[in-house]
């Protein structure tokens, strides 16, 4: 794990290894909460964009979730995980001088990014074709539940939602739904969402052009699922629901037999796609039961059977008999097994973030360049901690700052211990 104090030393190392970070010139104003939003904002900011975070007075929402937490101020982990290398300005958007910053900084920072529910940016007049009147070139992506038209555009989206409502937690339970243990649509629309804007980025530079951007929770949810709903989409006639009342081992309801996770004496395994005279060669005079069993049309029936001979073995010895026949297999690990396990910390995933007053461990950016991870160079901010930064940017005068203050129009939040400038 990299620490905070090694991180300080070796910022500028990290600089200089990774050389001109690759989206520098690229500047994004985010009007972002929760996860979706911020998460892509960050994978942005890591690799090198000008990020600032327009908050709120009393700050985003993911900031107060399961409070307090470790970040700044209490801030949680929601809040901690998505909004580090990004500047944060608190402002109220209501009032007339909050919304002429706002206008000011569009000229500059041609890319916004949004995920309020639909309507709510036009109802603040910074809709894209409000902006498109400030700065005709701006790249305007709007991330919302369910998209921005449609018999549910109105609704609130959020994970939890999305994995019910596009088959996900139904496909992932087998006999009843379950839902994934982590927010798997907010993530992969965060990735979706950036990648969207770096081809939007990519027309401009050779075009000038602008680019409206619309994604959704609903759109990443049906997306994560490619390679189900293909198979759903492409099936034999036949009753779907009997194909997803298989056996709790089973992975998919689509691959075959033996492909899923096994309980063993001291833990459990994943077995992945195997012919059977392979398994048998692994386990030989235990698997006799599977001859003549088809590992699609009997596999609960073929699956019960690895189950028996797995069950009685410790993790270690079913690993060693699946890898002496070049048998695809992984131990199923908690998280405390993962932290320490010998990839992740060869990998360098995980960073201590803070200052002087508090500290909170993150996952890093998964994607090296050049051999290097993009460094942590900003903490996740506290509340309007660049207000009067960006403010002065906009060549306000100090009195002009200090009567917005006054007027509650702004708040800084500023401290002089800083981890990093």
């Amino acid at each position: 794990m990299t620490t905070y104090s090694e991180r300080e030393d070796a910022a500028a190392a990290s600089k200089d290894a990774i050389g001109t970070p690759l989206l520098k010139g690229v500047r994004v104003l985010a009007f972002a909460h929760w996860l979706q939003g911020p998460a892509a904002c960050q994978y942005l900011a890591d690799l090198g964009a000008e990020v600032i975070k327009v908050e709120p007075l009393g700050g985003a929402a993911e900031r107060n979730v399961v409070r307090p937490g470790r970040g700044p101020d209490g801030a949680s982990s929601v809040f901690v995980c998505g909004n580090r290398n990004q500047r944060s300005l608190a402002v109220d958007l209501k009032s007339a001088a909050g919304q002429q910053v706002i206008r000011s900084l569009v000229a500059d920072y041609d890319i916004v990014i949004e995920n309020f529910r639909p309507g709510v940016m036009d109802k603040l007049g910074f809709g894209y074709e409000d902006l498109r009147e400030i700065n005709p070139g701006v790249i305007f992506a709007s991330a919302s539940g369910y998209g921005s038209s449609g018999p549910m555009a109105g609704k609130p989206g959020q994970d939890l939602l999305a994995q019910a409502l596009t088959g996900l937690a139904a496909a992932s339970g087998g006999i009843s739904p379950t839902p994934i243990g982590a927010a798997v649509i907010d993530q992969h629309g965060a990735a979706l969402l950036a990648f969207a804007v770096l081809a939007a980025v990519t027309r401009r530079s050779s075009t000038g052009e602008g680019c409206l951007i619309e994604a959704s929770l609903f759109n990443a949810g049906v997306d994560l699922q490619m390679e189900a709903l293909t198979f759903y989409l492409n099936r034999d006639d036949g009753p779907f629901d009997a194909d997803l009342l298989r056996r709790r081992e089973l992975g998919t309801w689509y691959h075959p037999a033996p492909y899923g996770m096994y309980e063993t004496s001291d833990g459990h395994v994943a077995v992945s796609l195997v012919e059977t005279v392979t398994l048998q060669a692994a386990f030989p005079a235990r698997l006799g039961g599977l001859e003549g069993l088809d590992p699609v049309a009997d596999r609960d029936a073929y699956v019960a059977i690895v189950a028996d001979v797995l069950r009685d073995l410790t993790s270690d010895e079913a690993l060693a008999a699946l890898d002496a026949h070049g048998i695809w297999n992984a131990p199923v690990l908690s998280y405390e097994q993962l932290e320490s396990h010998p990839q992740m910390v060869h990998n360098d995933l995980i960073a201590e973030v803070g200052d002087e007053e508090w500290s909170a461990r993150v996952v890093r950016h998964p994607v090296k360049y050049d051999g290097q991870i993009p460094p942590v160079l900003r903490n996740p901010p506290r509340i309007g901690q660049h207000t009067v930064e960006v403010l002065r940017e906009l060549s306000l005068s100090d009195d002009a700052i200090e009567s917005m203050l006054s007027n509650r129009t702004v708040v800084d939040g500023a401290v002089t211990t800083t981890a990093l400038t």
